[in-house]
């Protein structure tokens, strides 16, 4: 099995929340029976921990800003993603979020950075190389921003945002898996490492 920390990059994977682990919803996901995990996802979250990963959520939930749902309810949802963990071993070493709406112009919510930020002081470490995995272009931006290898999944909004970067040259040999079993496949065998190297050169 590929150990990344060969190459100085901490074995740590970034991943949004919803299209990524669980179904996403343009009507957003809204109450805990609502959040329903993607086929292979928690399983895969289980592989990247008995590896030895420390896996990440950093997640935008404007939905508590438009009082679509509240604290409560995002904290029964992760409880209920955390029992799934349980079951196969996988544990989520911290949940970054970002409440607000994108009017109140704060620094957390994705494409920036800062939900990024708050997880490389949990690492101890910068987050340079780590993979995060997202669905949406703002998913992938807000990595980018960070010195992360973006990662794009056709899960949730993935084929959409294919189609919006597709002509653009700066997503040039971006990696794009069907969705996040494929990841951990790539993460684990090096196969993602290996091609961010030759992006990068």
């Amino acid at each position: 099995m590929f150990d990344c920390s060969s190459l100085g990059i901490p074995k740590a994977v970034i991943l949004d929340r919803d299209g990524v682990i669980n179904q996403d919803s343009d009507d957003y996901v809204r109450t805990v029976d609502q959040w329903q995990p993607i086929a292979g996802s928690i399983e895969a979250i289980g592989r990247l921990c008995d590896a030895g990963y420390q896996v990440y959520i950093a997640t935008n939930q404007s939905g508590i800003g438009r009082g679509y749902y509240d604290l409560d309810e995002l904290h029964a949802m992760h409880r209920k993603m955390q029992a799934l963990l349980d079951a196969v071993g996988g544990h989520i070493a911290a949940i970054e979020f970002c409440p607000h709406t994108p009017d109140v112009n704060c620094d957390c919510r994705k494409p920036l950075a800062g939900m990024i930020v708050n997880i490389e002081q949990h690492m101890g470490c910068s987050a340079r190389g780590v993979p995060m995995v997202g669905d949406s272009l703002r998913d992938l931006e807000a990595g980018m921003l960070r010195g992360c290898t973006p990662v794009l999944v056709k899960t949730g909004k993935g084929e959409r945002t294919l189609k919006k970067i597709a002509q653009d040259p700066l997503w040039t040999g971006l990696t794009i898996c069907d969705d996040l079993n494929a990841v951990v496949d790539q993460i684990l065998s090096g196969e993602l490492y290996e091609q961010a190297s030759n992006t990068r050169a």
